[in-house]
């Protein structure tokens, strides 16, 4: 191979790394500032605020922002165990719940992407609009692997319990604390967080207050599962009180002009 060849590969080849870096950094946020900046805002916050104004509604977004310690320990086991029970253990991804949900998806031919970890989940708050795309799901991977490399897990879920969606224009665990049992967020009971925990998939249809059959069931399976791994202590064990009359499950409820404004720590 002559000089010219040769040097015309090299000139070729840092171009492409040049390319791949160029776009690799437009792709991938400021993950370090996430180490101790909590964000204003986030991605999906201002895609359901786009949503109200395209609707001609005004609802005020609740959200206080509290450090993991101030989160009731029953609140964090709930939700690991409803949302990703692997979490302290995988790098990211749970491959198992991915392999399942892609099954589900080709059994029905529809496109879901089901399987997301907790990581997953935050990457798409922050960073992604909710559209299902490969393209989106390509940047949530991205940003969920470097996410799981720069930040350490605790971070990852102190964020996620501030910034998921509780309700209709309730963000974070103390706000869903506070607007549902009026209460802050390390005062929850065994089972108001396996009630909270339960909510999370479709917030603005299930209220984890009222008295609707799934939420009732299926808050009973996880409060089982923390008796059964000894996070309840003895004083919670008494059965729960009889609900009243369930709800239909597609009720939407509407969320009040509310007394927790949003606050953020810089």
């Amino acid at each position: 191979m002559d000089e010219g060849r040769s040097s015309k590969i090299w000139i070729l080849l840092l171009l492409i790394v040049a390319s791949l870096g160029t776009a690799y950094g437009a792709l991938m946020p400021d993950l370090y500032r996430l180490k101790d900046r909590n964000p204003s805002q986030t991605a999906f916050m201002e895609y359901r605020e786009k949503q109200w104004r395209e609707k001609g509604r005004r609802v005020q977004v609740h959200q206080v922002w509290v450090p993991l310690s101030r989160i009731s320990p029953y609140l964090v086991k709930a939700v690991l165990i409803a949302e990703d029970d692997k979490f302290w253990s995988h790098e990211g991804f749970d491959y198992e719940s991915i392999k399942q949900a892609i099954e589900k998806d080709l059994q029905s031919g529809r496109l879901k992407f089901g399987g997301s970890t907790i990581s997953q989940q935050l990457a798409r708050n922050l960073y992604l609009s909710p559209a299902k795309s490969f393209w989106r799901k390509f940047r949530e991977v991205l940003i969920t692997w470097r996410m799981e490399q720069v930040l350490p897990k605790k971070r990852i879920l102190e964020l996620y319990l501030n910034v998921v969606e509780w309700g209709n224009g309730v963000f974070g665990a103390e706000a869903a604390s506070r607007h549902y049992f009026d209460k802050p967020a390390s005062q929850l009971s065994p089972r108001e967080a396996a009630r909270l925990a339960v909510v999370l998939p479709s917030p603005r249809k299930l209220d984890p207050a009222g008295s609707q059959g799934y939420v009732e069931r299926r808050a009973e399976v996880i409060y089982g599962i923390m008796q059964k791994r000894g996070i309840v202590p003895p004083e919670f064990e008494s059965p729960p009180e009889e609900p009243a009359e369930a709800s239909s499950i597609n009720q939407v409820l509407p969320f009040p002009a509310g007394e927790f404004p949003r606050k953020s720590t810089p």
